[in-house]
């Protein structure tokens, strides 16, 4: 199993997925993924598909396999993620985590739900951490009435109810709302990174108050390594999740 102090520090932890390329491609920053894979080398995990994992993890050892699948060309199923491998291979090809993504309220979210039970389930009996990225999303989506995380804190709890070791999951905008998320559920939750902000203080600002409300991270793709200077953003990110930096701090230290 991996160390979970390795990939969630003093159970903090800076993530980010790369695993876009196959949903979309071309995609800005992964063109060229010696260059981007070197530039992110003092986060905590990169999450990112099989094929990827086994030509990198020899030199980028805390790579998390992402098992779940689907293309912009899928049409109305181009948001239900299938599965694409097994906890076993993923591990065999050098990963020392699995991530599964679950689009609640989206077309095929109960084939989405199995497969999730299904990789948790095998995941337990190998001792393999499990990431699940948790998101209300789909045009079946049914918010409860009073409920202002707008569906983000039952799909940290579906995951954590599932058997997710780790939670990925949308910004709810408040400090105040975002609590109601974090406690949820006992596992670490990281903020996904949502649509491209206006400017780097939006970002860190969105990180830090994420922080006071409880969550333990990010993972976070197209933020950092679509970034002009992805090796400035994650060392930022860095101060900020573990150092408790503010956000003016973070940026100085950095040269933002």
């Amino acid at each position: 199993m991996a160390d979970m102090g390795t990939l969630l520090p003093s159970g903090k932890g800076l993530w980010i997925p790369i695993d876009h390329g196959v949903s979309d491609y071309p995609v800005e920053g992964l063109t060229d993924l010696d260059d981007i894979l070197e530039k992110l080398k003092d986060a905590d995990a990169i999450i990112a598909h099989k094929g990827v994992v086994s030509k990198y993890s020899p030199y980028y050892p805390n790579l998390i396999a992402h098992l779940s699948a689907s293309t912009r060309h899928g049409g109305k199923e181009n948001s239900l993620k299938v599965l694409v491998g097994t906890v076993e291979e993923a591990i065999n090809r050098g990963a020392k985590g699995v991530s599964v993504q679950v689009n609640m309220g989206s077309y095929g979210e109960g084939e989405m739900i199995e497969t999730l039970g299904k990789v948790t389930a095998e995941a337990f009996e190998q001792n393999v951490p499990v990431l699940g990225m948790m998101y209300p999303r789909g045009e079946n989506l049914s918010v409860m009435d009073g409920d202002d995380t707008e569906a983000v804190a039952h799909a940290v709890r579906l995951g954590f109810e599932l058997g997710c070791d780790v939670v990925k999951t949308k910004w709810t905008g408040s400090i105040e709302s975002f609590k109601k998320v974090t406690s949820a559920a006992p596992i670490p939750v990281l903020i996904a990174g949502g649509p491209r902000v206006n400017s780097d203080e939006d970002l860190l600002n969105m990180v830090y108050d994420a922080m006071q409300a409880g969550a333990a991270g990010v993972c976070m793709g197209r933020q950092i390594f679509s970034h002009r200077d992805p090796i400035k953003i994650v060392n930022a990110l860095r101060y900020i999740i573990h150092y408790g930096y503010d956000v003016n701090k973070a940026i100085s230290e950095t040269g933002l």
